[in-house]
């Protein structure tokens, strides 16, 4: 049985605050808790017998079968499913990334929850493995974030930084970048490693962060003389410039 303690602390960790405070966060789903098992130390997991009897063992620091009501009761989503986790924050060190030989992106001040974690399911699927943020963009332990993130969070590292203070540490790398007055895409030519920056959603690529970008894209609209959108959202812009990457090393 779920206690109202253990339901509050839960509950709490939909505010950043109490997250930096336990250093956890909290997954539902069925398949998303399953995916994520394997790969985070679970220090709760409060599941219907149902989902517990597909799962074999289950690496819990604390197991408990839910009665009736309770994953009403401490779940954040609007249609509960038959299982919600918290799991303890990993730690990833940002010098292991090494954009010299990999393609990394960078989010500066990507504020939607929603995006962010599309964005990590993007680089999941396009073999990207780290993901940098600028200290004001969403938190990837946001309980929308992880849900977007459909289980890519178990695979793809997330770091936060002063984005100006770790791009003056890189040197003789191609450092990409999307701008109205950029290369077009489809014709520039792209390497297969080095950092691609997306900007926020309202604002793009912030003043300070611009001197450092050495390859400057553009995403063309279809046709070049039509009235379109102004703009991309931010996730669709990253599966479009990612895909495009991708494409040439095939």
């Amino acid at each position: 049985m779920l206690s109202k303690a253990k339901t509050k602390y839960i509950r709490s960790l939909e505010l950043k605050k109490f997250r930096n405070e336990y250093k956890t966060f909290v997954a539902e789903g069925n398949k998303l808790v399953a995916d994520m098992l394997p790969f985070f130390d679970c220090e709760l997991l409060i599941a219907r017998p149902s989902w517990m009897a597909t799962q074999g063992d289950i690496p819990a620091n604390e197991l408990l079968v839910a009665e009736d009501g309770d994953i009403e009761k401490a779940s954040l989503l609007k249609s509960p499913q038959d299982v919600i986790a918290v799991f303890r924050q990993p730690t990833y060190q940002i010098n292991a990334v090494n954009p010299k030989e990999n393609l990394v992106l960078m989010l500066d001040g990507v504020q939607d929850p929603g995006n962010l974690g599309t964005i990590i399911r993007l680089a999941d699927w396009f073999g990207i493995e780290h993901l940098i943020c600028s200290s004001d963009s969403a938190d990837v332990f946001n309980p929308k974030t992880v849900q977007a993130t459909m289980g890519a969070l178990s695979r793809v590292k997330v770091h936060y930084t002063n984005l100006p203070e770790y791009l003056n540490t890189q040197s003789e790398i191609s450092i990409y970048g999307t701008y109205l007055d950029g290369e077009n895409l489809y014709s520039k030519e792209l390497y297969c490693s080095g950092i691609i920056i997306m900007g926020s959603e309202g604002n793009g690529i912030r003043p300070e962060i611009s001197p450092f970008v050495n390859e400057r894209l553009y995403i063309p609209n279809y046709p070049a003389d039509q009235t379109t959108s102004e703009s991309l959202n931010v996730a669709i812009a990253t599966a479009i410039i990612c895909s495009e990457f991708r494409r040439r090393q095939v």
